[in-house]
């Protein structure tokens, strides 16, 4: 079985994020949702919300699982048997700082392949972080979020 893991911290899950996530599905047997979890890092939504949301939002798609993880993607990817991670490019930035992680597991672990894939051009400006902003100053982020989004 071809497994993938998309890491993140879906806080929330963008539109962006869908459509990787559903460009991702032709190319593997199960696509994982992985919540990375960093107790370092403060969240707006719980990680319980955000499995609920990720689940709700694909809850058609029975080739997609959320899961959480602490620690190394690769060591998750391990755990899972999963050969390849997904990730999503938006802008130059992004290749290069996705790049040497990828470089890294790369050296950490040859049999994981990391598979990039570019966002559509509409959804290069849509960030969780700008998302999150907008959801805190009282903003409409619906147009942002897949449909189904819910906190």
């Amino acid at each position: 079985m071809k497994i993938g893991v998309f890491p993140g911290s879906f806080d929330p899950i963008t539109i962006g994020h869908e459509s990787v996530i559903l460009r991702s599905l032709p190319l593997f047997d199960k696509v994982i949702l992985a919540i990375g979890v960093n107790s370092l890092k403060q969240n707006m939504f719980s990680l319980d919300q955000r499995k609920h949301a990720l689940a709700r939002c694909f809850s058609n798609y029975s080739k997609i699982s959320v899961d959480s993880y602490e620690g190394l993607t690769i060591e998750y990817c391990k755990k899972v048997n999963a050969h390849h991670i997904i990730r999503g490019l938006r802008i130059s930035a992004d290749f290069e700082y996705e790049r040497n992680i990828a470089l890294m597991n790369r050296e950490l672990n040859p049999d994981i392949e990391t598979i990039f894939l570019i966002s559509e051009p509409q959804h290069s400006a849509i960030t969780s972080t700008v998302v999150r902003d907008i959801y805190k100053n009282g903003g409409d982020i619906s147009r942002f979020v897949p449909k189904g989004f819910e906190v």
